[in-house]
């Protein structure tokens, strides 16, 4: 989305036949398209200095005289200011920019929110597969890779010319279609490459939430109930819309940073239990018949597929860079003070805690559990093995936190969603999404998104095939956009950094869908729709 500010220039008469240029306030364009591009204040015409004024030197003129000279100064000023200040135009009117007063608090708090989730408590089956050593190198290598990708978002957030892209959507477009005209071939190829990955993981991320809120939802009703109700529990669809209904009705808050707060909540929430599950695990010891055996493969083939399928786990495991983008577009931005710098401290200092979080959770499962860790991941893992010789309180509480991290997720992750759908009608009407409008659109997104949990149930032990997906997202794209945009030294260290990890990015893609494929179709699959248990 381009984001550049005009001023406008009206002629004013200062003496009688004599006409000189006066700056007029920046105006509220409430009827800019967003996709068109504004010019920059450094292309404006510039304001011509009067011979009037510069002969006269009366007491009417030097007061004249001197209030134009210190106007040309503010333009001069004010120019390097507005140039990355949101256009007062669609952005305005669309969830992720209608909002411009985010800080590097925000940033931490989306980045917990979204970075963290019940992804990562089924981390320790690819350990399973890969065993000590090569586990702890992937996830440590993967990491690395993706914070550094992530940095290149950041940095690119911003273009030289002064647009701000706000969306990964728009960066894609413009990198890959660089240099041609609008919808045309190029665009048309931009939108390819990261449309379905983004929408993808927006609506997949969201279905799988519910599917996982609304499970653990019965659990937490199993556990703080028991044996001392006697009513019939709600069946696991009807949990589903339990949790589907709370979700929509949180989604109402009208923009990405009026869920500043529900974000902390979520990052607490997601800290909390990530913690609590490894250290109950790894306090309790081990159970009887843990082993940290590799599993037997069939074939040369089956053992490839299933170490891919175990990356794709750990790429699902960081998946979020769709929406780093958007966070930062919530941030002010000038020359003097870029959005760059404090979404970099809150995108560091958020990781820091998601390392914290995921790695001893990954090595601490995986010692506890060994090959006993179900398909579901450590949440079942836990139940199942101190299910008996835990209290209550500890694992009723252990649940609520799953559950209330799931619906502070699903909003940061729908919101792109949301964005969108409000966007087709804001370029269309050139006019902002009426109130019933925005709720119906999201009463559609989320009935939608529980139709799938219900009608889906299986897509939960999809999630290498999810992470193969939208691995070139973190991985590949953010190499490709760098080189296509910034122009570093051909064959530099930089450019053959860049190049290098894009094509490892794609490579492993495919690797991983495939893997996760084969391991689909060789090992089976339960299907059955319409039947969540």
């Amino acid at each position: 989305m381009e984001e550049v500010m005009e001023l406008n220039v009206s002629p004013v008469t200062t003496r009688p036949g004599i006409k000189s240029q006066a700056i007029a306030a920046p105006p509220f364009r409430l009827h800019c398209p967003s996709m068109s591009r504004s010019p920059s204040l450094d292309s404006a015409p510039k304001t011509p200095r009067s011979s009037f004024t510069s002969r006269l030197m009366t007491p009417i003129s030097s007061p004249m005289k001197k209030a134009i000279t210190n106007m040309q100064g503010y333009l001069e000023e004010v120019g390097q200011f507005t140039k990355l200040e949101p256009q007062q135009g669609q952005d305005a009117w669309l969830p992720i920019t209608e909002s411009r007063n985010g800080n590097v608090y925000y940033s931490a708090f989306h980045t917990l929110s979204s970075g963290i989730g019940v992804q990562a408590l089924i981390l320790p089956l690819s350990f399973v597969t890969l065993g000590w050593t090569w586990g702890i190198a992937c996830l440590s290598l993967i990491f690395l890779w993706q914070w550094y990708t992530l940095w290149l978002l950041i940095q690119m957030h911003e273009s030289e010319s002064g647009i701000r892209y706000s969306r990964y959507l728009r960066l894609s477009i413009t990198a890959f279609g660089k240099g041609r005209r609008v919808y045309d071939l190029g665009e048309k190829r931009g939108k390819l490459l990261a449309l379905f990955p983004i929408m993808y993981l927006s609506g997949g991320t969201c279905t799988i939430l519910i599917m996982i809120g609304g499970g653990t939802m019965k659990i937490f009703f199993d556990i703080m109930c028991g044996d001392t109700c006697h009513v019939t529990p709600p069946t696991a669809a009807e949990w589903y819309l339990v949790f589907a209904c709370a979700a929509i009705i949180l989604a109402q808050l009208p923009n990405l940073n009026s869920i500043a707060g529900v974000s902390l909540i979520g990052a607490i929430t997601a800290v909390s239990y990530c913690t609590v599950i490894w250290v109950v695990s790894v306090v309790k010891g081990k159970p009887p018949g843990v082993s940290y055996d590799p599993r037997e493969a069939n074939s040369d083939m089956a053992k490839l597929c299933n170490i891919l399928n175990a990356l794709g786990i750990i790429a699902f495991a960081f998946r979020g860079h769709n929406l780093v983008l958007e966070i930062q577009g919530t941030m002010p931005s000038s020359s003097k003070h870029p959005s760059r710098l404090p979404m970099g401290r809150g995108v560091n200092f958020a990781y820091l805690i998601i390392a914290a979080c995921l790695f001893p959770l990954a090595i601490a499962g995986y010692w506890a559990y060994g090959n006993l860790i179900p398909e579901s991941g450590m949440l079942d893992a836990l139940y199942n093995h101190h299910g008996n010789d835990t209290s209550k309180l500890l694992t009723g509480l252990t649940s609520l936190f799953v559950v209330i991290n799931s619906l502070s997720s699903y909003q940061i992750y729908a919101m792109p969603a949301f964005d969108n759908m409000e966007f087709r009608y804001t370029s269309k009407f050139n006019k902002p999404c009426p109130w019933w409008l925005r709720t119906g659109i999201r009463v559609f997104f989320g009935s939608f998104t529980f139709l799938l949990a219900v009608a889906l149930p299986f897509l939960r032990d999809l999630a290498g095939l999810i992470g193969g997906i939208a691995l070139p997202i973190t991985l590949a794209y953010p190499c490709f956009m760098w080189i296509q945009i910034k122009k570093p030294p051909k064959y530099g260290a930089i450019w053959s950094l860049n190049w290098i990890l894009g094509v490892l990015g794609m490579v492993l893609s495919i690797l991983v869908v495939i893997g996760a494929t084969w391991s689909i179709v060789t090992m089976g699959l339960e299907i059955h729709f319409f039947k969540p248990q």
